[in-house]
């Protein structure tokens, strides 16, 4: 296939590469979002008065103090709103993407892991057995997740790192100009950040992105912490030196730290990548879950310290807001209780030999592009996973 002309190239990027066939979408729709108001209605008892007491008197007091109950919760919301606002680090423009596909209806959001160690001290790095950040500004994109919210259900579909796509022209951060060229997805990400990840997966996918969101280290494991923990259960025991987890089979809580080795463990999954995908899904479902529970949204003293780790640990897009931020995050917890669709990219070959990138992860095309043309026109998805696997179980 020939590469769309984006611009001046270098060869910067040129090599032997493979073309990657690129998946258009048909037409798309937009469906505008609803508001939902609520409301509040005084339910009346009726019973005798007691001699001498005027009849309404308790009702009113019942109702003023609803009411004011009312108003500060709401005072509160707003406040929390307001600064969960201002607390939400906007980088990625997803309206500056050159040659998009048109929307589509339902809601499209692309999550992104990212292994990014910057704001991890040396001592965390070595405790948290994360190596050191030598894969230049933007770190690794450790998983890629499509999560489509949509009239048919939710859907969720991973898109290995090692994929083997075609990365658009790009500029570089030093203004150099690169050439399009097919290599891993992950490789996107590394040169371009969430910018040039999202602009490659709609190329390859045909698919409007509407919001992006990372999740990355440095927040990962205050969040947990602040959570008070988060607990999982394992179908057999993980033990991973690289990660340094080392976790019996059966349900336990597990502290910050002990997460991250969980979620970035893969050395001893037979499908390594897909294994680890499957596990992340599960445990950020399980992260969600724990985070609307009484025991979180009731108390201030956890609530807050949650909400400020959750939203530092997070990179999204210009448009992004807690509304569609908390949308995205049930939309997860709703998939990993059964609530719609979770599925790998249909794969033809997941260790196939490429000429400049290795190993690679080649998608079955035929398979993807009826997954895709689903998600765009917002149709029930009839494609089935490969079912990868996941150590992680419903507790």
């Amino acid at each position: 296939m020939n590469f769309p002309d984006k611009g001046q190239d270098s060869a910067a990027l040129s090599g032997n590469v493979r073309s990657i066939p690129r998946l258009r979408g048909s037409e798309h729709r937009t469906a505008p979002f609803g508001a939902v108001t609520l409301t509040f209605r005084e339910v009346r008892m009726k019973r005798d008065p007691a001699p001498g007491v005027r009849p309404h008197n308790g009702r009113r007091r019942i109702t003023r103090g609803v009411l004011a109950l009312l108003f500060t919760v709401l005072a509160v919301f707003s406040g929390t709103y307001a600064w969960a606002e201002e607390k939400l680090d906007r980088t990625v423009n997803l309206g500056e993407l050159p040659d998009r596909p048109p929307p589509d209806q339902g809601t499209t959001y692309l999550i992104a892991g990212s292994d990014n160690r910057q704001t991890l001290t040396p001592q965390q790095r070595k405790a948290l057995h994360t190596g050191n950040d030598d894969e230049g500004p933007y770190g690794n994109s450790d998983s890629t997740m499509l999560l489509h919210i949509g009239a048919h259900g939710d859907t969720l579909v991973s898109l290995p790192r090692d994929s083997y796509v075609t990365i658009p022209a790009f500029t570089g951060p030093n203004g150099v100009r690169h050439p399009a060229t097919t290599n891993k997805l992950n490789s996107a990400f590394s040169l371009g950040g969430g910018q040039l990840l999202a602009e490659t997966v709609e190329y390859n996918t045909g698919v409007h992105i509407d919001h992006y969101a990372e999740i990355g280290f440095g927040g990962f494991v205050d969040l947990v912490n602040a959570l008070g923990g988060v607990t999982v259960c394992l179908d057999r025991p993980i033990v991973d030196q690289a990660s340094g987890a080392d976790l019996k089979a059966g349900c336990r809580k597990l502290d910050g730290g002990q997460s991250l080795e969980l979620v970035r463990e893969r050395h001893q999954e037979a499908g390594q990548d897909l294994s680890r995908m499957a596990n992340q899904q599960k445990f950020l479902a399980a992260v969600a879950h724990q985070a609307e529970t009484p025991s979180t949204l009731l108390n201030p003293f956890r609530l807050y310290p949650a909400l400020d780790a959750g939203l530092a640990t997070l990179n999204v897009d210009k448009e992004m807001t807690p509304y569609e931020l908390a949308r995205m995050f049930l939309g997860l917890k709703g998939i990993s209780g059964g609530k719609g669709h979770e599925l790998t990219v249909p794969i033809a070959n997941a260790n196939d030999y490429t000429p400049n990138a290795g190993d690679a992860v080649l998608w079955n095309m035929a398979q993807a592009k009826t997954l895709f043309g689903e998600l765009q026109n917002d149709q029930p998805v009839t494609i089935r996973d490969n079912d990868a696997g996941s150590d992680l179980r419903d507790g």
